[in-house]
This record gives C-alpha cells, sequence and structure tokens, in this order.
C-alpha cells in the first residue's frame, strides 16, 4: 500500500509541475512586446531617418513597374516599417491636439500599403497602381504636415 500511496504522490506532483509550466510558457507567449509598440529611437533619429525611408517606399515603382511583385512586396514590407516607425515616433512627440488628424493620416498611409501588398500578392496590375497613387497622396500629405 505504501507504494501505490508513493505513485500516486508522484503523480499528482508531477502533474502538478506539469500545470504550472504550462501555464508559465503560455503566459510568456502572450505577453506584449513592448519594443513593437514603444519605439526604441528618438525623434531626432526619427526625422533624419523619415526622409530616406520614405523614399525607399516609393522606390517600390520600379519592381511594380517589372511586374516583379514578390520583390516588390518584400521591399515595400521592408520600408514601411521602417517608416511606420519613424512616423509613430514624430507623432508621439507632438502636441495632443495635433495628434488626431495625423494619426488619420498614418492610418490612411499604411492601410493603402497593406492594400498594395495584397494587390501585389493577387498580381491585380490595376488595383497596384491605384494604392500606389493612394500611398504617394498620402504620404505627400503627412509629410508636409509632420
Amino acid at each position: 500500500m505504501a507504494l501505490a500511496t508513493r505513485r500516486k504522490t508522484l503523480n499528482i506532483i508531477i502533474t502538478s509541475l506539469t500545470l504550472v509550466l504550462t501555464t508559465q510558457k503560455q503566459d510568456t507567449a502572450n505577453a506584449i512586446d513592448f519594443r513593437m509598440t514603444v519605439p526604441d529611437q528618438s525623434l531626432e533619429e526619427a526625422e533624419t531617418g523619415i526622409k530616406t525611408h520614405a523614399q525607399n517606399l516609393l522606390q517600390v515603382k520600379d519592381l511594380l513597374l517589372e511586374e516583379s511583385y514578390k520583390e516588390a512586396q518584400k521591399n515595400l514590407r521592408k520600408s514601411s516599417s521602417l517608416l511606420k516607425q519613424d512616423i509613430y515616433t514624430i507623432i508621439q512627440a507632438k502636441p495632443g491636439k495635433e495628434r488626431p488628424p495625423l494619426r488619420k493620416l498614418y492610418s490612411d498611409l499604411f492601410n493603402s500599403v497593406t492594400r498594395l501588398d495584397y494587390a501585389a500578392r493577387d498580381k491585380d496590375r490595376t488595383r497596384v497602381w491605384e494604392c500606389y497613387h493612394s500611398i504617394v497622396l498620402a504620404l505627400d500629405d503627412i509629410l508636409s504636415r509632420i
């Protein structure tokens, strides 16, 4: 009987330990990565990088003209993520009253980037150019206000 009791106790401990370890893994997997929401970038770094990143985003046009959509998607994603961080940092440095219209422009710009990504994936030439022109207009608008 002592052996059966020890096995039950050991099984309970192993089960409990497994539950604790599993719960800890889930908590860390669901944790928020604050580096994605709070950029490790100063305002000066954002202001110096924004022009270059905006130009890189617009250079996707060459790949779109060649209908090299996969490569365009890769470059679009890379350049837009850097530009997104720059613009976000600059908007956060603005006074509270100026932020809402800038956030709207920010949203419009990156929604157009997403639409262009999908259009390139679908190889829809018409939508690709509509989205590209929307990006150009939105980028000009937001850069003029920042």
